[in-house]
């Protein structure tokens, strides 16, 4: 009987033996362009164990304080990999040639394990101004950006509460300042991804009225994004890198209980690589609310992408038509699971 430990230690040795070409001749660059969120966890992990390494490669992770600032050096091939959401905006680039291809999961929201809640301001909820989401008409909420997965989820909320969207008043800021205009009164709700939320709430600033998975089961957030040259010119290298980020999102899910927050030791050693890597330097922030899910076989849900295209194209945020199936290059995936079998959660 092959214990689960003698099969990681096989599976690493197998790591190291199709590496050993690649290190022969030294490391391979690659330049991986992340928005250091937490759910960057699965980079941040292959990081510091040394996964990229076992593949050969000398991964350098670059912040970038928006997805739109990654998309020139992967056209022009600078940047090989990168961590983005599937935007109205991406997908413009690509109906207008742009060479990238999702290849991965890197987030998404799902019954139960959503960063992502209704916030609304918590004196229209203690008055009573504001009692279910049909109150929200007349009031004025904050979208990070326009065409962003929290577009979908306006959308998707309005039209449950059936207000028209033309009853309502749109602004955009960033997160954090979400959470100062909710504070202050300037706006009304909003949908900050935790731990925005979380500090919203704790301000006495917001309330939450909904997860987002009452608006959408499971939401595609977040994608591991490959450039066309790195496709083209440096395949085996981008197997390789997937199988690395694969053993580092197993290690993230190996870290959690049934609820998906982070357990024991496990759990202590994942925060102590978030707090090196990460956006935040407290263990503790990270320990007050649940990251969203990432699929430790790293499969992108194609129906949630789809449902965010349709609705693109309903509010108008698309040029042209978008096939889901000419975005995604899924052979990198198959062979990395090939190469690791499906996901078994460590005892």
């Amino acid at each position: 009987m092959i214990t689960r430990r003698a099969f990681a230690l096989s599976g690493a040795a197998a790591a190291t033996t199709l590496a050993a070409p690649a290190l022969a001749q030294g490391p391979t660059k690659v330049k991986l362009g992340v928005p250091n969120a937490a759910t960057d966890v699965g980079y941040f992990v292959a990081h510091a164990r040394g996964y990229f390494k076992d593949e050969g490669l000398d991964v350098e992770m670059i912040p970038f304080d928006s997805a739109a600032r990654m998309i020139a050096p992967m056209a022009s091939g600078d940047l090989q990999v990168a961590a983005g959401g599937p935007s109205a905006g991406f997908y413009n680039g690509f109906t207008r040639g742009l060479d990238i291809r999702m290849v991965a999961d890197k987030s998404r929201n799902i019954v139960n394990r959503s960063s992502i809640r209704l916030m609304v301001r918590t004196a229209l909820v203690q008055s009573g101004r504001v009692k279910t989401i049909a109150d929200l008409k007349g009031l004025t909420y904050a979208n990070g950006a326009p065409g962003s997965s929290a577009s979908t989820l306006f959308y998707l909320l309005f039209k449950k509460a059936g207000i028209p969207m033309d009853q309502v008043r749109e602004t955009s800021m960033s997160f954090p300042q979400q959470v100062a205009a909710l504070e202050s009164g300037a706006i009304d709700f909003a949908m900050p991804p935790d731990p925005a939320g979380t500090l919203a709430v704790k301000r006495g600033a917001a309330v939450a009225l909904m997860p987002s998975w009452e608006l959408m089961p499971s939401q595609q957030v977040a994608v591991t994004l490959y450039g066309g040259k790195f496709i083209k010119e440096q395949s085996e290298q981008g197997k390789r890198f997937l199988r690395a980020f694969l053993r580092g999102v197993r290690d993230h899910n190996d870290s959690l209980d049934d609820t998906g927050n982070f357990s024991g030791a496990k759990g202590d050693a994942i925060i102590d690589i978030l707090v090196k890597y990460g956006p935040f330097r407290d263990p503790q922030i990270y320990k007050s609310f649940v990251l969203a899910y990432c699929d430790p076989d790293g499969k992108l849900d194609m129906q949630a992408l789809q449902t965010d295209i349709d609705i693109f194209g309903e509010l108008k945020m698309l040029e042209r038509p978008v096939e889901l199936a000419k975005v995604v290059d899924m052979s990198f995936l198959d062979w990395a699971l090939q190469q690791l079998g499906p996901y078994k959660k460590a005892a």
